[in-house]
């Protein structure tokens, strides 16, 4: 017979809960990557630095986990792991928030259903779906005691629907203010109703004046991730400036310790990231945990130092290409430059080349048309394999938008073809013609419907994080398609061109006023229903139209997927290489 002392002391031990079992070990015990989803498939086996970001997110005592993240650090499969943990062991209602539906889908198709069917505790636990009011859609999943759905930020009507204990947001910079507001912030409002809430956002950070992810690291512990020196034994975070490499060699990478100054080779990086440890640098934050991350710590194969120097060196010459590496790579948001643009520097760059004798390495040409009510204006630009576009020149046609005069003007323009260096005529490839003006959109559908073989387009500009050119969804009232222009999109990538004079050269043949309508915008910093919204506002004054253009022009590139040796090869032919003729078909229905 136990004792009153053995009594009490069962008593004591029933009143302490079992040690909690951390996310990171659970992750690795039952979660399965099946082929297809991963190069190594099989258990999971968490990196490092992944592990301290899994027990966050399985820790009850933090509300909110923020993730500034690069690529090729595995954070989606750290996110559909979290989720499966959640379905076998804390069922609940989760909610997944994407930018668009076809993220939605993807994600789902791609790493949920799979990873969830070849996890044998998360397919127990979520049980049978054809019990009546249980059945499964593309993007919900239910299970005793909880569901899962994943919803586009794009459609905030979807999160007036659910409220949830669990919310993921991933991509977070990548989502809008919409008519409604921030689709974070309604998302996280769903979570209200839940004492025990867990809200974890992650992204790659886009522009460093506007990120969602930059801001909420910035309320956040804000860790970061150290390895200590193989020399000297100090930590430090590895960063991109202390990434040296011999003069035209980046296969000779190594890492600078900011400490001792010594250079360390890529083969101590597993076992210094292995070594490693996060540190908060806002300790007194409690509650939120932020981890900040870059690709220098990643033990994937395409994040070897060498690799990411040589990916550095193909991307610093060009904005466009140096801000997805410093967003993807560094996991950094970009800053903004071009915000105005000099007119008197940039009449000042003109070089001697033009439409009259088009440059050598020019081996396409793209058009951008502004339509105005009593003229059209046309700029030209020339691209070179490597990217580089020629401002070529620029046409004014004088006319009514309504006479049939002024369209036939224009399509000769498009017909042209214009002398070029290496001994050939060279034509236009495409053109994107403005239909934006309610009033002039009619005529100039009409225009470009039937000579879409030829890459004339009808397009329409559209503010905001959007591609440089899409599709639109639908068509018009009279049955014409349009396309769609992400016209920021595309200011920010000239601005940033032109001011720092890379990958954009001028001719000298431009008149004064174009480059005076280049210049004619500034980025400004707005807030829209609460949120930083970076955009394009006209300078007072001033007129847009050559700018107008050249965002067009670069759009109409986007188009295009030349054969640049082929059509080198046709260029330095004396006449331009005859197509072979279509074949002839004879029909006795044609007889009739």
């Amino acid at each position: 017979m136990p004792t009153i002392d053995q009594v009490a002391a069962r008593a004591r031990r029933a009143l302490i809960p079992p040690p909690r079992l951390r996310l990171s070990d659970w992750i690795e015990d039952h979660v399965q990557l099946p082929e297809g989803v991963s190069a190594q498939p099989g258990p999971v086996q968490l990196w490092p630095f992944q592990r301290e970001i899994a027990d966050a997110i399985g820790d009850p005592d933090l509300e909110r986990v923020t993730l500034v993240k690069p690529v090729r650090v595995g954070f989606t499969t750290l996110l559909t792991s979290a989720l499966a943990s959640f379905v076998a062991n804390e069922p609940a209602p989760i909610l997944c928030l994407l930018p668009a539906e076809a993220d939605c889908r993807d994600y789902m198709v791609s790493d949920v259903e799979p990873i969830f069917a070849a996890s044998r505790t998360v397919a127990d636990a979520l049980g049978d779906d054809r019990e009546e009011g249980e059945r499964n859609t593309l993007l919900s999943r239910r299970f005793p005691g909880g569901s899962l759905k994943v919803v586009a930020a794009k459609a905030p009507r979807n999160l007036r629907r659910h409220n949830v204990r669990i919310l993921f947001i991933d991509e977070a910079d990548g989502m809008e203010a919409t008519a409604e507001g921030s689709p974070i912030l309604l998302a996280e409002r769903r979570t209200l109703s839940f004492p025990d809430r867990k809200i974890v956002l992650g992204s790659t950070p886009v522009h460093e004046e506007t990120s969602h992810v930059l801001r909420a690291y910035a309320q956040s512990d804000a860790r970061i991730f150290e390895v200590p020196c193989p020399s000297c034994g100090a930590f430090a975070e590895i960063q991109w400036d202390q990434i040296v490499w011999d003069d035209d060699a980046p296969e000779t990478a190594r890492w600078k310790c900011p400490h001792c100054r010594d250079e360390i080779p890529e083969a101590r990086k597993p076992a210094m990231v292995a070594a490693g440890q996060w540190r908060a640098t806002r300790p007194q934050i409690k509650g939120h945990a932020g981890f900040r991350l870059n690709a220098l710590v990643s033990l994937h194969v395409n994040a070897s130092w060498a690799r990411l120097a040589a990916e550095f060196i193909g991307a610093k010459d060009d904005p466009t290409t140096l801000q997805t590496f410093v967003n993807t790579i560094l996991g950094q948001g970009w800053r903004g430059e071009g915000d105005e643009l000099d007119d008197e520097a940039l009449s000042e760059r003109g070089e001697a080349f033009g439409l009259e004798l088009v440059p050598a390495e020019v081996l396409a040409l793209t058009v951008g048309c502004d339509v105005q009510h009593d003229r059209l204006e046309l700029t030209f630009l020339g691209w070179s394999e490597d990217g580089t576009a020629h401002v070529l020149g620029h046409r004014v046609i004088w006319g009514q938008w309504d006479d049939e005069g002024t369209w036939t003007d224009l399509d000769t323009l498009l017909k042209q073809t214009f002398r070029h260096e290496l001994g050939g005529r060279i034509g236009i490839d495409a053109a994107a013609v403005d239909a934006g003006d309610g009033t002039t959109m009619h005529r100039v559908t009409a225009f470009c419907q039937p000579r879409t073989r030829r890459k004339v387009l009808a397009i329409k500009g559209a503010p905001g994080n959007r591609p440089m050119i899409e599709r639109a969804g639908s068509k018009t009232k009279t049955g014409a398609r349009l396309w769609i222009v992400g016209v920021d999109t595309l200011k920010t990538l000239i601005f940033a061109r032109l001011s720092r004079g890379a990958s954009i050269r001028l001719s000298a043949e431009l008149p004064r006023v174009w480059h005076e309508q280049v210049a004619s915008e500034r980025a400004v910093m707005r807030y829209r229903r609460g949120q930083p919204v970076r955009s394009f506002e006209r300078i007072p004054g001033r007129r847009a139209e050559a700018l107008d253009c050249v965002v067009y022009a670069f759009a109409a590139r986007q188009i295009l997927n030349p054969n640049w040796d082929q059509r080198r090869q046709e260029l330095a032919q004396a006449a331009p290489l005859a197509r072979p003729a279509a074949p002839v078909l004879q029909s006795s229905w044609m007889k009739r």
